[in-house]
């Protein structure tokens, strides 16, 4: 059994669809198939999921939001009609849509959580209908009765270990199963959704819970890019890559997987393999446990905008105990979390997310960690950007970091950190957010100036 997920490009119209349902009946094994709400089918054009926010927003601002419910019952209709599906499908939908309006708006993040996920929830159901329609034999399964039980927290799911036994028994069903993506059921029945992006996250519980032999993540590229192709251009494509260097990429930018999808096919070792819906017949992206290494020691590099730093200096920090750990209390105290904590001897910085902080947040931090802390200075500063060098092969490599600050040096960009993971699989400099752009051209052009395809 494979089980094949579809992200929202693949399904924003009904000619992707038409193009999904070839995929799906030209291998009798792709028995499970997940879907996302229908994507963007232009530039300018507005997801699903971004019209039901809409909608949920507006609902609870004002109690009434007609327009914006069709809206999304115009999408699906538009969808229902290139598909030749009978009009009872788009009444259906409209039914769900205001049954889901008419759910308890005191607790506002589970109210949008139900109006989130109508368009998966839906979707799937038109994929069902029309894979019926052309002599499929296809059903809809609803993820509360196929036992895809999460945590109740809303708008963050996390799968409990007692779903994967439940979702196993798909496997005695017949013919193809469309199951939404993106969301789950606490114990107690309620719908709660998995962060945005989510439906990789589906895609990677089903897989695991089916022992699927492959877990397919079609999209709107033919493979993972060693940088980006909007940077780069006709950047090499990577052929093989383990989870760990997938993991390292998507948490530094990479736009393909959600970072946290692959952690249930990695438990279980399935392998994974990233295709274009657009053309399916290529090779595409295959994520595995293992790999042997290419002769480059990179496989990718990857690159993430909207930093701040927490400076913190005091004479012989290094010998004060529990310096590091105060430090760190005065952060989570504020549900603040870090990605990186460079050291020296007298001073320490700690990066995190720009977008977790706030002019009070940040006052408050500086201000306890002068008068708790006893610093000599401290100090936030804004507008950096984590680059990130990927490769299982680099901790087998002399001279990495020698030749990634040179070619970075080359193209003028000064370096604010430097912090390599003790697994030595990534490299991660910190550089000012504007000089991005040249320094993945630099580091790309020192380690993939060959052009060659990795293996």
């Amino acid at each position: 059994m494979k089980v094949a997920k579809f992200g929202g490009t693949s399904l924003a119209s009904a000619e992707q669809i038409k193009k999904v349902a070839d995929i799906i009946t030209s291998d009798n094994d792709r028995r499970l198939v997940v879907v996302s709400a229908p994507g963007k089918r232009t530039d300018e054009d507005t997801k699903v999921t971004d019209l039901l926010i809409r909608l949920g927003e507006t609902y609870l601002e004002k109690k009434e939001a007609e327009k914006e419910l069709q809206d999304v019952v115009e999408r699906f209709s538009d969808i229902a009609a290139g598909l030749n599906l009978d009009e009872d499908i788009v009444k259906t939908i409209e039914d769900d849509l205001r049954s889901r309006l008419s759910y308890d708006t005191a607790n506002p993040e589970q109210f949008m959580d139900q109006i989130k996920a109508a368009g998966e929830d839906n979707n799937a159901k038109v994929v069902a209908r029309y894979l019926q329609s052309i002599g499929v034999v296809a059903e809809y399964v609803n993820p509360q009765e196929a036992g895809l039980y999460v945590s109740d927290e809303p708008g963050n799911a996390q799968v409990l270990p007692e779903a994967y036994d439940h979702l196993y028994k798909l496997r005695e069903k017949n013919g193809v199963l469309v199951f939404p993506g993106f969301f789950g059921y606490s114990k107690e029945g309620r719908l709660v959704t998995f962060s945005r992006g989510g439906s990789d996250i589906t895609g990677s519980i089903v897989a695991a819970g089916v022992q699927a032999e492959l877990y397919e993540n079609f999209t709107d590229v033919d493979s993972v890019f060693a940088a980006n192709p909007k940077v780069v251009e006709e950047p090499v494509a990577i052929k093989r890559m383990t989870y760990r260097e997938m993991r390292e990429l998507s948490y530094a930018g990479f736009a393909v997987f959600h970072d946290e999808a692959l952690i249930p096919a990695f438990r279980k070792s399935i392998p994974v393999c990233i295709k274009n819906t657009n053309n399916p017949q290529g090779s595409g992206t295959m994520i595995i446990a293992e790999r042997e290494y290419a002769l480059n020691p990179i496989i990718g590099i990857a690159a993430d905008k909207g930093f701040s730093t927490i400076y913190v200096r005091k004479y012989l920090m290094n010998r004060e105990v529990g310096f590091g750990r105060r430090l760190l209390e005065i952060i989570e105290d504020e549900e603040i979390s870090y990605e990186h904590i460079p050291s020296g001897i007298d001073d320490t910085s700690v990066i995190l997310e720009d977008s977790q902080m706030t002019p009070e947040k940040e006052e408050r931090i500086i201000r306890r960690i002068m008068d708790e802390l006893g610093a000599d200075d401290a100090y936030i500063e804004r507008g950096f950007a984590m680059i990130m060098l990927v490769g299982e092969g680099m901790h087998e490599t002399v001279g990495i970091a020698a030749r990634a600050s040179k070619a970075l040096s080359d193209n003028g960009v000064n370096i604010e950190m430097i912090n390599q993971g003790s697994s030595e699989v990534s490299l991660a400099f910190g550089i000012k957010e504007e000089n991005v752009d040249k320094a993945i051209s630099g580091l790309y052009e020192e380690f993939f100036s060959a052009k060659t395809v990795l293996q």
